[in-house]
């Protein structure tokens, strides 16, 4: 069932705090035997060298809401530097919803902007969230008022939190789950899927991560690339982790 399946990814400009946030919705739904390390999804040496996002992540998360249903939602960390923008465009692709960040001491920046109009493009439903409120130079308020009057959002629908040390996570995750809608696909349908991300693994050759959009994928299926009308076979299918 896809009722209880949430796609969503995490957008904003450089620095806001993606990657951070990334971390915080990991460590309050991970497993007991789970540890998290600090920007986990950032896994090349180049985005961990220079404290940035530029590859999209996937990771599957567990969730059970107040209301006791677990829900599966699935996380996509996206770049926020501009010269990694086509990262973002496939990431929002794969999804339904959004959250989109803004730092509580600089506000909306051109990125941002961005960003916003390429998941409206994508119509997707956007979380606003206002992150870093810990630090002492932050300006919720104002920038909240900034949010309602550049993208028309409410003040109800604004978070905000601390992905540093976690106030207003759980919220989120709340409002992640109750807010965004499930995926809808038929399976009855001829496989229709999007590749948003790959990587090369040395001993298993290419790894692609895929979303499903209609039908159904298995072992040792024939698939056709749009892009260049090549044929592939499947050779080893599984559920990202």
């Amino acid at each position: 069932m896809n009722d209880n399946i949430r796609n969503f990814c995490i957008i904003a400009h450089i620095d806001h705090g993606k990657s951070t946030l990334a971390d915080r919705l990991i460590e309050l739904t991970k497993n007991d035997n789970q540890t998290v390390i600090d920007q986990s999804l950032d896994s090349m040496d180049l985005e961990r060298e220079r404290g940035i996002t530029i590859k999209a992540k996937a990771i599957r998360l567990f969730y059970k809401a107040n209301n006791l249903t677990t829900f599966q939602i699935n996380l996509i960390d996206t770049p926020g530097h501009v010269d990694f923008s086509y990262e973002v465009s496939r990431s929002l692709s794969a999804c339904e919803g959004a959250l989109l960040i803004v730092d509580a001491t600089q506000g909306i920046q051109a990125q941002t902007v961005a960003n916003v109009y390429k998941a409206i493009d994508q119509n997707l439903t956007l979380i606003p969230v206002i992150n870093k409120i810990d630090l002492d130079v932050a300006r919720p308020q104002e920038i909240a008022k900034e949010l309602q009057a550049t993208f028309g959002f409410t003040q109800d629908e604004i978070l905000m939190v601390s992905a540093k040390n976690g106030k207003g996570i759980p919220l989120l995750l709340e409002t992640i789950v109750n807010k965004i809608p499930p995926p809808i696909a038929d399976k009855e349908k001829k496989l229709r899927a999007l590749i948003f991300d790959s990587k090369y693994d040395p001993y298993k050759g290419v790894v692609a991560f895929v979303r499903i959009v209609d039908g159904t994928l298995t072992n040792n299926s024939r698939i056709l690339m749009m892009s260049n009308n090549i044929e592939s076979d499947i050779i080893e299918l599984g559920i990202l982790t």
